[in-house]
C-alpha cells in the first residue's frame, strides 16, 4: 500500500486536514502535481498557492528571508503556529507556478500532526489549498472529500482538522495588512 510519502514523493496530489478544512497538496517542486492540483480545482496560475510546513526551516528555500527586517521578525514569528497565513517576500528561485503573478508568496506553520509529520518526513512543506471545486464549499471532513473528490486525488489523509470554524486569515506579514480574514 502507497504512503502519503510516497505519494508525496512521486508527484501526487494528497488531500489532507488543516486547522479548519481539508487541503489539496503536493511536492512544491513538482511542477507537473502543482498543474495537476490547478486543474482540479480550476484554479488560475496567477493566484498562487500557500505552502504549509511544520516549521520554519522547511520555508526557507521559497521564501526571501534576508527580506523580513529585524524589528518584524519576532511578529512575524510569533502568529504561528495555526490559523495565519503571512504573505512574504519569495526567494528569487520560487517557481511562478507557487507565485502566481506575485513576488510574495503565501505561507503557514501548522501543528496539525499529520501535516506536521508529513512535512517532516519530506524534509519539505506541502503545497496547500482547499479541497473543493472552485466555487463550492472546502471540505471539512475526510468523508467530503472521499464523496466529491476521490477520483481526482492520489492519496486522502483520514485524519480531523484541529477544528477551527473558518479557514485561516491571509495576511502581509510585513504591514499587517488583511486579505482574507
Amino acid at each position: 500500500m502507497t504512503t502519503a510519502v510516497e505519494t508525496f514523493q512521486q508527484g501526487g496530489v494528497i488531500a489532507y486536514p488543516t486547522e479548519a478544512v481539508f487541503g489539496l497538496g503536493c511536492d512544491p517542486d513538482n511542477q507537473s502535481a502543482v498543474e495537476k492540483i490547478l486543474r482540479i480545482k480550476n484554479r488560475p496560475v496567477e493566484k498562487g498557492l500557500i505552502l504549509l510546513a511544520g516549521n520554519y526551516s522547511q520555508l526557507l528555500p521559497y521564501i526571501d528571508d534576508s527580506a523580513i527586517p529585524q524589528d518584524k521578525r519576532y511578529s512575524v514569528l510569533s502568529r504561528w503556529p495555526d490559523g495565519i497565513t503571512q504573505v512574504v517576500p519569495a526567494n528569487e528561485n520560487t517557481p511562478a507556478y507557487l507565485t502566481g503573478k506575485f513576488n510574495t508568496i503565501a505561507v503557514r506553520i501548522t501543528s496539525q500532526p499529520d501535516v506536521v509529520a508529513l512535512c517532516l518526513q519530506t524534509g519539505k512543506p506541502i503545497v496547500s489549498t482547499s479541497a473543493n471545486y472552485s466555487g463550492h464549499p472546502p471540505a471539512t471532513t475526510w468523508q467530503e472529500v472521499e464523496h466529491s473528490l476521490a477520483d481526482s486525488v492520489d492519496y486522502l489523509i483520514k485524519g480531523q482538522t484541529l477544528g477551527f470554524d473558518k479557514p485561516s486569515t491571509i495576511i502581509d506579514a510585513l504591514t499587517g495588512e488583511t486579505f482574507r480574514t
